[in-house]
C-alpha cells in the first residue's frame, strides 16, 4: 500500500526503498575456499588459527554455524551449489552466475569455482570443467605448486628436500597430497595470491555496474604451498593431534571407512610428520586468509560495501587424521560441516543457529539483489536468518549422493551406505567426536526409523 501511494505521488516504482526495508545490494562477491573445515577458523572457535581478516568479515555478517555441503568432494559439490540442485540431480536451470548474466549483471569467475584439478589445471593454467555460460569472463591463477622453489617435504614418506624441483609428488601422483613447500617471498607467484590480484583488479574496473564475482582460491588443498612465514607459528609443541582410539572402525561399516588412512598411506609412522600436515594446512588457510583480506580492503576503499553482498564458503571440509582418516569423501562431521559467512548491507550480524546447506547460497543471494528465484532450484533462501539468527530455515541438514548419504540434525548424524552397505548413527550431544556407532542398537530403533524417512525425503 505505501509503495502504490508514493508511485501516485510521483515517485518512480524502481528507485523506492522504503525505510523499513534493507537496501538492495547490486554487487555480489562470492570467495570459495578448497578443502577448508570449518572447524580450524578464528571465527569457528579455534584458538590456534590465525585467521583475521575472516574473523573480522564474521564481525561484519551472519556466521552459520551449521552449514553442510552436499557433494562430498570438489566436483560434485561446486556443481551442486552453483546449479542450488542435489548431487546426481540434473542442472535443471541456469546457474547462479548465469541467473546473474541473464539479468544483467557482469559476471566473472577468477580461479577456482567449477571443478578444476589441483595441482593439474593450476600448473597448467587450464579451466578445467567449468561452465562457459556462467561467466561474462573468466580468468585462470595459475602456479608451480609442489614444483615451486623451497623447502620440500613429503610427509606420509618422511622425506625432506630442498633442491631437486622437478622430481616432486604432483599431478596424479599416488601421495601428492601428503606435500607441503615452504617458499621464500611474499607469494606473489602462487595461484591464490595471483587470483587475488586479479579480482582487484576487476573489482576497480566494473565498479560502477552491477557484478557478480566469484573468487576461487585452492588454498588449502593439497599440495599445501605457502611463504615460510606462514608455517612460522605452527611449531610442533603448538600442535596437538586429534583424539583416536584403539578399533575406532569396528563399528564403522566397511563403506563408511575412508579410503586413506594413517596405516595405509604411512603416516601413522610420523607423528611429527602429522604435526607438520596440520602446520602446512594451518600456512595455507592462513595465506588463504591474507588473500580474503586484501578483498575486503578493496571493496572499502571502492566505497562498495554499503552495496556489496560478500558469502565466504568452501566446498567440503577434510580429514587430518581424525578416526585415523586423511583427504575427504565420506560423511563424518569434518567432511561434511563447512564455514558459511554471509555479509549482507542492511542485515543483521551474528551467529546464525538454523542449518543450511550449501545449496542456499544461490536462492538466498538472488533474493538479497532482488531478482526473481527460480522454481526449480533444491536450497532455500537463508534470508529469514539474515534478519534473525535465530530463525529456522532448516530443521537438517543433508549431504552426499548415490549409496552415500547422510542427514545431520541437531541431536543425530545419520549415514546411509544403501541397502547393504550398513549404517552409523551418532548422538552429537554425547558423542560430538562420533566414535560410538548406535545403529545396531535396538534402543535407537524409532530413531533410525526417523532418520531414514528424513533421507527418503529429500529433494521430493
Amino acid at each position: 500500500m505505501r509503495l502504490i501511494l508514493l508511485v501516485l505521488l510521483g515517485f518512480p516504482a524502481t528507485t523506492v526503498t522504503l525505510a523499513d526495508e534493507p537496501p538492495r545490494p547490486r554487487n555480489v562477491l562470492f570467495i570459495v575456499s578448497d578443502d577448508l573445515k570449518a572447524s580450524v577458523l578464528g571465527c569457528y572457535g579455534n584458538e590456534l588459527a590465525r585467521t583475521p581478516n575472516l574473523d573480522r568479515l564474521a564481525e561484519r555478517g551472519m556466521v552459520f554455524e551449521r552449514a553442510y555441503c552436499q557433494g562430498l568432494v570438489c566436483g560434485p559439490s561446486r556443481q551442486s551449489f552453483m546449479f542450488s540442485r542435489y548431487v546426481g540431480s540434473p542442472a535443471g536451470g541456469p546457474s547462479m552466475a548465469e541467473h546473474f548474466k541473464a539479468n544483467g549483471w557482469y559476471s566473472a569467475r577468477v580461479g577456482k569455482i567449477y571443478h578444476m584439478r589441483v595441482p593439474g589445471d593450476v600448473i597448467a593454467g587450464t579451466n578445467g570443467r567449468d561452465h562457459a555460460a556462467s561467466w561474462t569472463e573468466r580468468f585462470n591463477a595459475p602456479g608451480r605448486e609442489a614444483h615451486t622453489p623451497g623447502r620440500y617435504a613429503l610427509l606420509n614418506k618422511n622425506v625432506f628436500s630442498t633442491g631437486d624441483e622437478e622430481n616432486r609428488q604432483s599431478t596424479g601422483d599416488p601421495h601428492r597430497m601428503f606435500v607441503t613447500v615452504e617458499v621464500e617471498g611474499e607469494g606473489s607467484d602462487q595461484p591464490d595470491h595471483r587470483a587475488a590480484a586479479k579480482a582487484i583488479e576487476l573489482l576497480r574496473k566494473h565498479a560502477d555496474v552491477p557484478f557478480f564475482l566469484a573468487v576461487g582460491f585452492v588454498r588449502p588443498h593439497y599440495p599445501m604451498v605457502a611463504p615460510t612465514e606462514y608455517f612460522e607459528p605452527y611449531p610442533l609443541e603448538k600442535i596437538t593431534l586429534p583424539r583416536t582410539i584403539p578399533g575406532d572402525h569396528a563399528d564403522m561399516p566397511k563403506a563408511g571407512i575412508a579410503g586413506t588412512t594413517s596405516e595405509k598411506c604411512g603416516i601413522g609412522r610420523f607423528p611429527d610428520n602429522q604435526k607438520r600436515m596440520w602446520a602446512g594446512y594451518h600456512a595455507t588457510v592462513e595465506f588463504m586468509d591474507q588473500q580474503v583480506g586484501r578483498l575486503l580492503d578493496e571493496l572499502d576503499r571502492l566505497k562498495l560495501r554499503d552495496n556489496t553482498t560478500v558469502v565466504f564458503t568452501s566446498d567440503h571440509g577434510y580429514h587430518l587424521g581424525e578416526h585415523e582418516f586423511w583427504q575427504k569423501a565420506n560423511l563424518h562431521e569434518e567432511v561434511v560441516r563447512v564455514p558459511l559467512i554471509v555479509s549482507a548491507p542492511g542485515r543483521k550480524t551474528g551467529r546464525a543457529t538454523t542449518f543450511a546447506e550449501l545449496v542456499d547460497v544461490y536462492p538466498t543471494v538472488t533474493e538479497l539483489a532482488g531478482l526473481p528465484v527460480p522454481k526449480n532450484l533444491h536450497g532455500r533462501s537463508l534470508v529469514p536468518a539474515l534478519d534473525d539468527p535465530k530463525a529456522v530455515v532448516r530443521e537438517f541438514a543433508y549431504s552426499g549422493s548415490g549409496r552415500q548419504r547422510s542427514v545431520r540434525t541437531d541431536r543425530w548424524a545419520y549415514m546411509s551406505y544403501g541397502k547393504n552397505g550398513g549404517e552409523e548413527l551418532y548422538d552429537m550431544h554425547a558423542d560430538p567426536e562420533q566414535f560410538t556407532n548406535l545403529a545396531r542398537d535396538q534402543k535407537y530403533a524409532d530413531v533410525l526409523r526417523e532418520l531414514r524417512a528424513r533421507l527418503a525425503g529429500v529433494g521430493r
